[in-house]
């Protein structure tokens, strides 16, 4: 790889990284309410985001031995939302979603948080922890964050400055799992 083109491939990951920085952080002040109200995750996941294909991996409901099930949605807002469930499912279960979804994914990262992820090598923007229970964005380094997919809208120069990515993220010792989708 020539200079100009490493410099270039860099400039784009910085300013991809910047702008997930500059898009949480001001998003602060004007962000549409986030829907937590674990009654509403049928309706949510069935009317507002099955036509897209970005939920197929998600439970269809929440399953019945689910325990301390946490969603975080944010409705679409000048092109961005979220959505994800977290819940705590026996170990068993844990593992076989884990098996299936590392056989699945195309991205796989320890920890972290989309910011820490797009600017890896090869990376792609992933999601924060938004069901986290502290006001941490980042994932801990026990979770396993499996990239099921991507898809660059963004224009040349511009690299992943409109897409989406979905996955899950799966800690074995909590025995959780917590399914995503993004799209910006």
């Amino acid at each position: 790889m020539k200079r100009s083109q490493f410099l270039l491939a860099l400039a784009s990951f910085s300013i991809v990284g910047g702008s997930f920085f500059l898009r949480r952080s001001f998003s602060g002040t004007r962000e549409p309410k986030i829907i937590t109200d674990t009654s509403r995750y049928k309706e949510i996941h069935n009317q507002l985001w099955s036509d897209n294909g970005q939920v197929k991996h998600f439970p269809n409901e929440i399953p019945t031995d689910a325990k301390d099930v946490r969603i975080a949605y944010s409705p679409e807002s000048q092109g961005t939302s979220f959505f994800q469930i977290r819940l705590k499912q026996p170990p068993n279960k844990i593992e076989k979603l884990l098996s299936q979804y590392r056989s699945s994914a195309k991205h796989k990262y320890r920890g972290g948080s989309t910011n820490d992820h797009i600017n890896q090598p090869d990376g792609v923007p992933t999601t924060f922890f938004y069901t986290s229970d502290s006001h941490t964005e980042s994932f801990p380094a026990s979770y396993e964050i499996l990239v099921l997919n991507t898809e660059d809208k963004g224009r040349p120069g511009f690299k992943w400055n409109h897409g989406n990515s979905y996955g899950v993220a799966v800690n074995t010792s909590a025995s959780e799992i917590i399914y995503w989708s993004e799209k910006w």
